[in-house]
């Protein structure tokens, strides 16, 4: 990987969890997002197991919980996320039944066949698409469903520039067809699958960090690590910004299907 295209997770897990604790929302999306993503999903019940693997600091589980029943837990490899997470969730009283625990997504603590749904929304890249697919199908019950999202190219062909950049960062991007392909392959009736809108990385992730960014660089002044992390954030914003054609996130929902 090229010192200019360095990946997130080439910084100082420490200085991550701090900066993006700070902010709503760990990565791109909206309630209204959540919300569409939530209506292609039926048949939940007040007995209803959700979790949601890679919480972060629950903005999302929050939106969940509200209007979906059932018990949730969300799922973070951070402590700093959760202790965030379980302080929103007593916040709007919806301790009893939404609880954030610390995490590995690839030894998740379910039994098999226990859940009704899988929510991760920005997350899933960290243990792949394709892998996470294939290694969650197992904690749903029969027609349970899955729901994420995950960057993708809306074209077949787009400029040097940022076709490396994503590569470099995240080689399982791909197309929308070939993400839905291969949730059929894994197992899923694919339900849906649509756009995020552009207002989902701009207003709700972009535009946030802003002010977030002057109060980190102040905390880390001369701290080459924290500069760099913030010079990559702004980066990946201004990279958007030019190329939001060719990609953004997309969320995918499937129904676990069995033909025995």
């Amino acid at each position: 990987m090229s010192e200019e295209n360095r990946s997130i997770h080439e910084f100082d897990f420490s200085l991550i969890c701090e900066y993006f604790s700070s902010v709503e929302r760990q990565g791109p999306g909206s309630p209204e997002v959540t919300l569409k993503a939530l209506s292609f999903i039926d048949s939940l019940t007040n007995n209803a197991k959700i979790a949601d693997i890679g919480c972060g600091t629950g903005g999302q589980t929050m939106v969940l919980a509200g209007n979906a029943p059932g018990e949730i837990t969300g799922i973070d490899l951070f402590a700093d996320f959760i202790d965030i997470f379980n302080a929103n969730s007593r916040r709007l009283n919806l301790q009893d039944r939404v609880k954030g625990v610390v995490g590995s997504m690839d030894k998740l603590p379910f039994q098999d066949e226990e859940l009704d749904l899988i929510w991760s929304e920005g997350a899933i890249y960290n243990i792949g698409f394709e892998r996470g697919l294939n290694e969650w199908r197992k904690f749903l019950k029969k027609g349970g469903y899955i729901a994420v999202s995950e960057a993708s190219w809306f074209t077949e062909k787009r400029p040097d520039e940022i076709d490396q950049y994503w590569n470099d960062a995240y080689p399982q991007i791909d197309t929308v067809a070939n993400k839905v392909a291969l949730m059929q392959k894994a197992g899923y009736i694919p339900t849906a699958a649509f756009i995020l809108p552009e207002t989902c990385w701009t207003d709700h992730f972009y535009t946030p960090q802003v002010a977030a960014q002057e109060i980190f660089l102040k905390k880390h002044a001369g701290n080459k690590t924290a500069e760099d992390l913030i010079k990559e954030q702004r980066r990946e914003a201004e990279l958007y910004s030019r190329y939001k054609d060719f990609y953004g996130y997309v969320f995918y929902i499937g129904k676990k299907f069995d033909n025995a």
